[in-house]
């Protein structure tokens, strides 16, 4: 058995990136979220945060679904 070390070290510092831009993404919706609270206590409208945030874990859902995807392929 032959163990093919460069495509591990690929397959390993792609899921990083990957692990790491996804929790990057998740970061920024539950910032955009937070930013919605805190304009809720002051009076001002939070659209944009609101919008933004959704659009993060939108693209969270998306990647995790797409891995799915991949894994059943």
């Amino acid at each position: 058995m032959s163990i093919d070390w460069v495509a591990l070290g690929s397959v390993f510092g792609v899921s990083l990136v990957v692990t790491v831009a996804l929790v990057g993404l998740f970061v920024l919706g539950i910032s955009g979220l937070s930013r919605r609270e805190r304009a809720a206590a002051q009076g001002q409208s939070a659209g944009l945060a609101v919008t933004s945030a959704y659009a993060c874990f939108a693209g969270c859902a998306a990647a995790v679904a797409y891995g799915i995807y991949l894994i059943m392929a």
